[in-house]
């Protein structure tokens, strides 16, 4: 997410930049050879833009099973704890309980905000691609 950050902040507007130069130095804008070269130059910033953005997508969603998976482990630590002392003792199971709740909060932390900067990005980049492809209007 940090590099995507990076990329809409610094990369892509000096890209966008150079594209919208390339354009007004064309001769002539309006023909159709000049449309289709214009929607190759905005198809190629939309995939620059969308670039690593499944594996943002599944990372955001392995989160809460890794969540889980630390969740599962601390209960086998607590049914650990039970089979040994027989009697279900309260201090003994507090570490496992505490190993099964930290791991499922963290994973939900997790999801949840990044979840949240992935709609920004997904925002951010729609938006960047409208200015470019507004600064690339024909005549």
């Amino acid at each position: 997410m940090l590099e995507r950050l990076w990329y809409l902040a610094l990369v892509f507007p000096q890209q966008a930049q150079a594209l919208q130069q390339r354009w007004l130095a064309r001769g002539e804008r309006r023909s159709s050879a000049a449309r289709h070269i214009r929607t190759a130059w905005l198809a190629q910033a939309q995939a620059q833009l969308a670039r690593f953005m499944p594996l943002v997508r599944v990372l955001i969603a392995l989160c809460p099973l890794l969540g889980l998976l630390g969740t599962v482990s601390g209960m086998i630590q607590v049914f650990d704890v039970m089979s040994i002392s027989g009697n279900g003792n309260p201090r003994a199971m507090a570490a496992g309980v505490s190993r099964a709740t930290v791991p499922t909060m963290a994973g939900m932390v997790i999801a949840i905000s990044g979840l949240f900067c992935l709609a920004r990005l997904d925002q951010q980049a729609r938006r960047a691609l409208q200015r470019l492809s507004d600064r690339l209007q024909q005549d």
